[in-house]
């Protein structure tokens, strides 16, 4: 190999042989890494030639054949960086840059497949504007199943004491090409909680038998030709898991993620972000098995030995627990549960509706109706048997509305800022265990107890059914937190740092930037509330709550989250709140929160729900 041009991979970090191929690639007289940073390959490049983020990109893609669609650059380059396709270019002796090859391309490539009979620049100027282009799809003739390269699913262990382990992409890191993206360290993981790090899963049955319990280390050993490979890691006892399996993610121990050491803030108790070696987590990628041109991601035969030590985990499950005590529930034999399921044939013969005759007496209350809503009344319904838990809408509330990392050690202090939660639940059912996922947020509460014992009236009810927060009369007291039935309020415990240029580039200028001791908690983006209303006044259009998304609901893949005006009937909050499966969390406490869940449906016999524990 005389010349060696590397994009989008990382192999040095991501195969078993990493090591053996950055020795080679030391006797590859050109190597060009075209990696937005020095990372584990790049570093052994003799030429780094950085490529555009794709949000300053222009580019293609046909994902689903007939749909083209388009990449255009939204922002000017932010750093010193180039085009693959205009360094390609310029090296082939043709410079031009990346918009003009992209354009001769499509003229040659796709403007021959559309469906209509329009000139070029006719089509090019309708599929900029539109994003993509539908044009005639490429018919792709099958290949006949090739046979030859399925490989068995590797035996059990065949020693009592053996694992089978298994190596996973965790939703957050992939790969690892996220591992330098805070938020993503911070996101807790939908089914273990846990922040900041990658660990040994091991099965309630499998920890007792070893004696490991969570933040013990173990080391892992699995044989390797001659000798063998061992790989340390903190313990997390999962429930669910088989016995005889131990799962570790991969995408952790990337070169880079150095920087997090002072990632939170810094007092006096502070510990750092990243582990013994420096880093976040440990690459596990070296127990994978790479060889007939496959890497297989799990192995028989590893042995896991208990090292003495221990690693807290920052885990989130317990933060915020939420448990409906027994003495609120007037008139039944127990409360209600915070998670809700039905079954099937439940719902389509109408008998899982709510029972609001079991819920507070309008005629006893000692709140009056003191919030007539005249105008809007913004809601929210929660489809949890859509929920996957999958917490895009944490991320995006994250990025919508300024909300800081705080770093490992914060969030072993129960500290973590996200205004927007995902609990998960476990549901026994026969012998297995099912999982559901409870979005958590402020529910925006008509009688809310937060805003009758805050002392300076910094949380008080918009006309609108918003439950506010004004930053600039909070003084700390933290009665509200104390007094949220449902845990959804974040303090400021410090200035959390924003030092870098690029951290400072990603704040929303429409949402204030909150100080050291100042509450703050979900508002419905109501900076996207006012946005609407002032465009609908600007164009002279009647407002309407379809103009309105909140991050959360624009960012949910399945489409769980729906926001809205309540007092519109035709509504989709309206129709979702008023159906059968709906309730309100906690509702015998009479809060009378604004956010609606639907019921869980599985698709079994009716009275065969499971029984929910956290």
């Amino acid at each position: 190999v005389a010349a060696l041009f590397i994009q989008g991979v990382n192999p040095v970090y991501d195969l078993p042989e990493g090591e053996a191929l950055a020795r080679a690639l030391e006797r590859v007289p050109l190597v060009v890494s075209f990696s937005e940073r020095v990372d584990e390959t790049a570093a052994t490049a003799r030429v780094v030639a950085p490529d555009h983020h794709p949000l300053e990109s222009w580019g293609d893609a046909e994902a689903v054949a007939g749909t083209v669609s388009l990449l255009q650059p939204a922002v000017n380059p932010l750093g010193n960086t180039r085009s693959v396709l205009k360094s390609l270019a310029a090296w082939c002796s043709a410079p031009k840059n990346a918009y003009e090859t992209l354009r001769e391309h499509w003229q040659v490539a796709i403007f021959p497949r559309q469906k209509r009979g329009r000139s070029f620049q006719d089509f090019w100027d309708h599929s900029v504007q539109d994003g993509f282009a539908e044009v005639e799809p490429t018919r792709v003739q099958p290949r006949p199943f090739n046979l030859s390269v399925v490989r068995p699913v590797p035996p059990r262990p065949a020693a009592s004491d053996a694992f089978a382990l298994v190596l996973y992409p965790k939703v957050t890191m992939l790969d690892g090409r996220h591992a330098h993206n805070a938020w993503l360290h911070e996101l807790p993981d939908p089914i273990s909680k846990v922040t900041w790090d990658n660990y040994a899963c091991l099965a309630p049955a499998a920890a007792a038998r070893l004696g490991v319990r969570d933040g013990d280390v173990v080391r892992i050993e699995v044989p390797d030709g001659a000798g063998e490979r061992s790989l340390e890691l903190p313990a997390l006892v999962q429930l669910g898991q088989h016995v005889s399996a131990v799962a570790v993610a991969l995408g952790y121990g990337r070169k880079g993620t150095e920087r997090f050491a002072n990632v939170g803030p810094r007092w006096l108790q502070a510990l750092a972000s990243v582990g013994p070696d420096g880093r976040v987590g440990k690459n596990a990628a070296p127990l994978a098995i790479l060889g007939d041109g496959l890497i297989r991601y799990e192995r028989s035969n590893a042995r896991i030995v208990k090292t003495g030590a221990k690693r807290a985990l920052a885990s989130t499950q317990e933060h915020h627990s939420l448990s409906a005590p027994r003495n609120v529930a007037p008139g039944q034999v127990e409360p209600r549960p915070i998670v809700q399921e039905t079954t099937l044939a439940a719902l389509l013969s109408g008998s899982c509706e709510h029972n609001t005759k079991s819920g507070p007496d309008a005629q006893n209350d000692l709140w009056p109706d003191d919030h007539p809503y005249s105008g809007h009344r913004w809601a929210m319904a929660i489809d949890l048997s859509a929920c996957t838990g999958c917490s895009a809408c944490v991320v995006a509330c994250q990025a919508e509305n300024n909300i800081p990392v705080v770093g490992k050690d914060e969030v072993r202090r129960h500290r973590e800022m996200h205004w927007l939660r995902i609990d998960r639940y476990y549901a026994e059912h026969a012998s297995a265990v099912d999982v559901a996922f409870q979005p958590m947020l402020c529910q925006q509460c008509d009688t809310a107890p937060c805003e009758s014992v805050c002392p300076v009236i910094a949380t008080v009810h918009s006309e609108e059914g918003l439950n506010q927060q004004i930053y600039n009369r909070c003084v700390g007291t933290r009665y509200c937190a104390n007094n949220c039935p449902y845990k959804v309020r974040r303090f400021n415990w410090f200035d959390y740092p924003r030092e870098d240029r690029l951290q400072n580039l990603v704040l929303n200028p429409d949402v204030t930037v909150r100080s050291r001791g100042v509450m703050e908690k979900c508002t419905f983006c109501v900076q996207r509330i006012q946005e609407a209303k002032l465009e609908a006044k600007r164009t002279g259009e009647k407002f309407s709550d379809d103009a309105v998304h909140t991050a959360c609901e624009q960012s949910c893949p399945a489409g769980a989250i729906v926001f809205g005006d309540l007092n519109d009937p035709e509504s989709r909050v309206a129709k979702l709140a008023a159906s059968g499966g709906a309730y309100r969390v906690l509702e015998e406490f009479n809060f009378r929160p604004a956010v609606h869940y639907l019921k869980i449906v599985r698709n079994r016999p009716e009275g065969e729900e499971g029984k929910q524990h956290g």
